[in-house]
């Protein structure tokens, strides 16, 4: 065995030393893994176009690996060595909201606010939505280990103004917090989740009455808007033997007069101009940037072909998300933004890139967008 790999050998008998301590002093760990699902909900995750009888899971409708074959050491060299600035260098600039701002709705009627990470209040035409909350300090099972977020969330969770959905994209820890979702279950919000995640909520305590599972499809009109379940190239679980038990998706958020698109997560595929094709133009797009890497390609995007998938979704409007709150992945934290920002630029794609807790709205924007490079070092 060579000095590296004794070397790193003794590095992961550590972490995983660390992580099982950390487990066994964390508080509610064991029910953060959440439910699994069964009797009728099986059924129906078992009668979905994306559910693979062969497998008993859920598929993507094209091959797809988490990880490239053969770039686990890669992977793990990249984790111990990498030099990249993975930590801001100093605080992100946040602008601190309260209720009172959403107390005058936009204008134009379509309005977003990028609250960190993959969660964004978007209010359009009356509704307002929220898309994969998470207010935890750690994206994990655990409240002492784990990526833990370089920024307090712009708006406190009893802060909130009154919300007609909220919508989940997968169960993954840094799109589906438990303690977040049962703070806002209390006001009695629906819960609009892809198949088999219902399992989650109802082992949390939330009321079946409160969540709504949908298909790759399957389309909601509440509030005066109407909410679809569109595809998504990714995966999920929440533990190590729950691989693609549930489904994931992105949503597509329509009214008379506005349409939006939220990505979740999701590498590139062809799935984006269909969903372009089907249910666009969108005036704003709020699209997964970070998070990206080398040897898993095929579940998230990189900035380049994120602005390309934009093109492909016939987005007016691109908004940023799911970067600059967690350090999930082996690049510089500000890199994503660099890189996409050059990438609209070069293609005449319109974009902003907003700081947490900036309000966006479109039609007030110049149209070239908005960006003052806040993140720029």
């Amino acid at each position: 065995m060579s000095r590296v790999a004794r070397t790193a050998g003794v590095a992961i008998l550590a972490g995983l030393s660390a992580a099982v301590a950390a487990l066994a002093r964390s508080t509610d760990w064991l029910a953060s893994l959440g439910g699994k699902a069964s009797g009728e909900r099986l059924e129906r995750m078992r009668r979905s176009p994306q559910w693979a009888g062969s497998s008993g899971r859920f598929e993507n409708p094209m091959p797809t690996h988490t990880i490239l074959p053969g770039t686990a050491g890669r992977t793990l060299h990249m984790q111990l060595t990498g030099r990249e600035s993975r930590y801001p260098p100093r605080p992100i600039p946040v602008e601190t909201r309260s209720r009172a701002d959403f107390d005058i709705p936009p204008r134009s009627g379509l309005r977003a606010t990028w609250l960190g990470h993959a969660t964004a209040l978007v209010e359009i035409d009356g509704a307002r939505i929220l898309t994969d909350p998470v207010w935890g300090e750690r994206v994990s099972p655990s409240t002492l280990l784990g990526p833990r977020r370089f920024f307090e969330p712009p708006i406190a969770l009893a802060d909130l103004p009154r919300l007609d959905a909220v919508l989940i994209s997968h169960d993954h820890y840094d799109h589906l917090d438990m303690h977040t979702v049962q703070a806002l279950a209390r006001s009695g919000v629906p819960f609009f989740v892809p198949l088999g995640v219902g399992a989650h909520l109802e082992k949390w305590g939330i009321p079946a009455a409160q969540i709504r599972e949908r298909d790759w499809g399957e389309r909601t009109e509440l509030a005066g808007v109407v909410l679809t379940a569109a595809p998504a190239r990714h995966f999920s679980g929440r533990t190590l033997s729950d691989r693609d038990a549930t489904l994931w998706c992105s949503w597509v958020i329509a009214s008379g007069r506005h349409r939006v698109f939220y990505s979740g997560d999701s590498g590139y595929f062809d799935g984006f101009r269909e969903i372009g094709r089907d249910h666009g133009p969108f005036d704003l797009t709020l699209m997964s940037l970070g998070a990206y890497g080398p040897t898993w390609p095929l579940i998230h995007m990189n900035p380049e072909e994120l602005v390309q998938a934009q093109r492909d979704l016939r987005g007016e409007l691109l908004v940023p998300v799911h970067w600059a709150t967690f350090n999930l992945a082996f690049h510089a934290w500000n890199e994503p933004a660099a890189r996409a920002v050059a990438a609209a630029r070069e293609l005449g794609v319109r974009y902003t890139v907003p700081r947490p807790g900036q309000m966006v709205e479109p039609a007030s924007l110049p149209a070239a967008g908005k960006d003052d490079e806040w993140w720029s070092e």
